[in-house]
């Protein structure tokens, strides 16, 4: 799938909450919520390496329509609500326009960095 519509948003967490946010955010590719939907194509939740309570969030997909439907569900309305209790501020929105790119990430558990490739045996 192609990704046609994309956004990033940075969010700064209350005090000391930061990775209690990036863990949350990435719940949202749990089943049954919208990062778990084929439209969604790119979701990287990313903390700052200066602060650690600022955490952003980069997501790409296939339209602006299946987002905003998907956004619209109770899944995401309950996840947005947790997320809103963490957060010192308003988020930062800023809309993409996807020109091209490549994002590859591993299937672990959230937080966990993906498995090193396995080597073929001799």
């Amino acid at each position: 799938m192609i990704v046609h519509h994309g956004f990033q948003a940075t969010m700064t967490a209350l005090p000391g909450r930061g990775e209690e946010l990036a863990g949350l955010l990435l719940t949202g590719m749990d089943a049954g919520n919208p990062a778990a939907s084929e439209h969604c194509v790119v979701y990287l939740v990313s903390r700052s390496a200066s602060d650690p309570d600022v955490v952003h969030v980069t997501e790409g997909w296939t339209s602006r329509e299946e987002h905003e439907r998907l956004f619209a569900g109770e899944a995401a309305q309950t996840l947005v609500a947790r997320i809103s209790g963490l957060l010192a501020g308003e988020p930062v929105r800023t809309d993409l326009v996807p020109v091209r790119g490549k994002a590859a990430f591993g299937a672990g558990a959230a937080g966990t960095p993906p498995s090193p490739p396995r080597k073929a045996p001799p």
